[in-house]
């Protein structure tokens, strides 16, 4: 059973907590986080996610991402993903996030990376990642208008890119 904080809707922590999979209450809110790993020419990597994956099976997303844990700090949750999801592993301790999304029930805190990691080397979590790939904007671009990428806002991914300096 995964265990989430819950947060109030200034991030402030209420002491209480969400199990994963059950609908939180109004006015409670989570936190997730998303690392995007850029190479240094440009490129973002990838993944393609799972076709046994509840949300959005098959789909292209960016490089790592999920829930921050009971307990979990924001970059304790983008490091833990990043090993998981791809095999890597980052020190985040005294990284912030890039930009911090609001959703319907949560925060989302985004990781702008620079890594120059080969493909070969990682080692993707079977139950999450198909595969992955290093993609340019528009590349991108066009995988998310072809309805093969996650549906993300169209100016939030330029918004990355540019972030990481491309």
């Amino acid at each position: 059973m995964e265990l989430w904080d819950v947060y109030d809707a200034n991030r402030q922590p209420t002491g209480r907590l969400a199990v994963r999979g059950q609908k939180l209450a109004p006015g409670d809110y989570h936190l997730i986080v998303h690392a995007c790993l850029f190479n240094d020419a440009g490129r973002l990597l990838i993944q393609q996610r799972q076709t046994t994956k509840k949300g959005w099976p098959g789909l292209w997303d960016v490089s790592a991402g999920g829930s921050a844990l009971h307990g979990e700090t924001s970059a304790q949750a983008a490091a833990r993903e990043v090993r998981e999801e791809l095999g890597l592993s980052l020190d985040l301790s005294g990284v912030r996030p890039a930009f911090t999304l609001h959703f319907a029930t949560g925060f989302d805190d985004v990781y702008i990376l620079r890594q120059n990691v080969q493909v070969e080397d990682l080692t993707l979590q079977p139950e999450e990642v198909a595969t992955v790939r290093f993609a340019t904007l528009a590349e991108v671009q066009a995988l998310l208008q072809s309805g093969r990428f996650v549906p993300y806002p169209k100016t939030l991914l330029p918004l990355y890119f540019e972030t990481a300096g491309f």
